[in-house]
């Protein structure tokens, strides 16, 4: 069948899934006798495969008198015959857990069936405590899928709403429109049993087939006759319409079913193929080069460095997070940081202060006379009150910068990940230097504040007018407010040029950083000897290499796919017509 190149193609690992008839059943549902009738060979009872893995089984109908038989496993491919395939399928089990097994032979249906562990809820010999859930696990896995036939052996001698592969079926496949019951043993339990296929509690929507199980040493040869006669002679079998019994018509009706869904399928499975190719190709473009020489490393690096700057400058000179619309760490809050800091907190215990250090700098001088002495003493007061908002503010600012900076270094030389040490390291220097530098001009700036009190700034005078109306308080002394006045209408001023210097020096620096410094610093840090130079780029990174080697691989399966299920449509539209 051409369908199963597809499967062995592996095309199901990227996530394309193939019409498949599922095999689930009960332990103890007779669901292996099924299959051995279906297949003509003896398979692993017990502890075998049939309670720990599940195994594709692909029938194939041919001419020659003698079958042939292999298993497919670990990428390898074992011959072996009819006496000794139950215990090579045991042997290979034992190995991986797992894989396949093609059977060719005479008088099989073409069927590929995917043969799942019975449903157990007891562990026995030595099987995990959650054996059940395990099972669960696997068989809902398989039946799932849209494209997935259910085949659900049922055995006559129990309730069909009690059994857990319907409730199972039932969970995936509520309609009942992929689903068909097998029923096993229908020799051992014959009373009722018209009545439960006909009554159909358990919505079954592509139908029962009835079967007699092969008994003892019988051939299958012997099996089947037996199991026609005991249809055509049972008082009560023999009622049952013959399109419902015998593995015969079982067989046929599996193989009317797996056309139907293939057909039905294909032109989804060639859309997902042509997306997911696209998809591939379109991500292996956006691949970066593979460098080869160092002219090529060194135009990566400069583009890698040049696009870099450019975020850069939209994120922290601009004011531009377009790149990063939904990353609230990369978009600044330094304006919000600098107004809070500037809050006057001195409004408690009014003229208080200002009458204290006029006692304490009381000497001779004029009637009315406001000591400068005086007005120094309360401006460095306030000035080294606040003197830590400013230092605190610009150390955060530098950090912001320093995870701005590295999260876009890394961002945008993601493709060449042995760079981003390097890059990183040259990033944090060079803000480690450029931070320093800021706050030792903050701690001049506070310093100067604190011994020279000057201002040519107009508002100075406007506020001390505005705030001169409350001399008419007589409980007020009048130097004492006559200070107030002038430290209020000042220290306005301070704050003003504390910020303004401040806002000033951290745009300077933040542009001669981006725009001057950063290249030049991650060239040096790339060409220092411990930096390992331009040559580095020249190795392509262990995860890039098996990111490309897996697209590519991807590709190829996905084109090779492609033109088996275009093979399939030719053959399905020459059979129509």
């Amino acid at each position: 069948m051409q369908l199963d190149k597809l499967r062995h193609l592996k095309v199901m690992q990227e996530g394309i899934q193939l019409p498949t008839i599922v095999v689930v059943g009960d332990q103890s549902s007779g669901k292996s006798s099924v299959l051995e009738s279906l297949a003509g060979i003896n398979l692993p009872r017990g502890q075998g495969i049939c309670t720990r893995v599940p195994l594709i089984m692909r029938l194939q109908h041919h001419s020659d008198p003698l079958p042939e038989l292999h298993l497919e496993f670990l990428g390898r491919t074992v011959q072996t015959d009819e006496t000794h395939i139950s215990d090579a399928i045991n042997q290979a089990t034992d190995e991986i857990a797992g894989s396949g097994k093609v059977v060719k032979k005479n008088g099989v249906p073409d069927l590929t069936m995917v043969d799942l562990p019975g449903i157990t809820r007891v562990p026995v010999h030595g099987q995990p405590d959650d054996i059940y859930e395990q099972i669960s696990a696997i068989i809902t896995e398989y039946i799932k899928p849209e494209e997935s036939i259910i085949l659900n052996v049922l055995s006559a001698t129990v309730d069909f709403p009690t059994c857990e592969s319907i409730r199972m079926s039932q969970r995936v496949d509520k309609t009942g429109l992929r689903t068909l019951a097998v029923v096993t043993k229908a020799d051992k339990a014959p009373e009722g049993l018209l009545n439960k296929v006909e009554a159909d509690d358990v919505n079954i929507g592509l139908g029962y087939v009835c079967v007699r199980n092969r008994i003892g040493d019988e051939s299958y040869d012997e099996a089947r006759k037996e199991e026609a006669n005991l249809f055509e002679t049972h008082p009560l079998l023999s009622k049952f319409d013959k399109s419902i019994v015998g593995i015969p018509v079982l067989a046929q009706k599996l193989v009317r079913i797996q056309a139907t869904i293939i057909a039905k399928c294909l032109p989804e499975i060639v859309r997902k193929i042509n997306d997911k190719l696209s998809a591939n190709r379109s991500e292996l473009t956006r691949m970066p080069q593979n460098l080869t020489s160092v002219p090529e490393a060194m135009s990566a690096l400069m583009q890698i460095i040049g696009s870099s700057v450019e975020t850069l400058r939209k994120v922290l000179l601009r004011g531009e997070f377009e790149e990063y619309p939904d990353d609230k760490h990369m978009h600044c809050t330094a304006r919000l940081e600098l107004e809070n800091s500037s809050e006057d907190n001195y409004k408690d215990n009014f003229l208080m202060e200002e009458i204290r250090v006029l006692e304490e700098t009381r000497g001779i001088w004029l009637p009315n006379f406001l000591p400068r002495a005086a007005f120094l003493m309360i401006l460095q007061n306030k000035v080294k009150e606040i003197s830590g908002a400013p230092v605190e503010f610009v150390s955060k600012v530098w950090e912001y910068i320093e995870k701005v900076v590295v999260a876009v270094l890394k961002r945008h030389s993601e493709h060449y990940p042995q760079l981003e040490s390097s890059t990183r390291r040259a990033a944090q220097n060079l803000i480690a230097k450029r931070k320093d530098m800021s706050a030792d001009r903050v701690a001049e700036i506070i310093e100067m504040e604190k011994i020279i009190d000057y201002t040519c700034d107009p508002e100075y005078l406007t506020v001390w007018v505005e705030v001169g109306h409350l001399k008419s308080f007589p409980s007020i002394r009048d130097q004492a407010f006559d200070i107030k006045m002038r430290i209020t209408a000042y220290w306005k001023i301070v704050l003003k040029r504390l910020v303004d210097s401040m806002a000033l020096n951290l745009q300077f620096s933040v542009n001669n950083l981006v725009n001057m410094d950063m290249e030049k610093e991650i060239l040096t840090e790339l060409m220092d000897p411990h930096g390992g130079g331009l040559e580095r780029l020249l190795e392509e990174s262990h995860s890039v290499a098996t990111k490309r080697e897996r697209l590519n691989k991807s590709i190829k399966l996905l084109k090779d796919s492609k033109e088996v299920v275009a093979k399939v449509m030719d053959r399905i539209a020459f059979n129509a017509d």
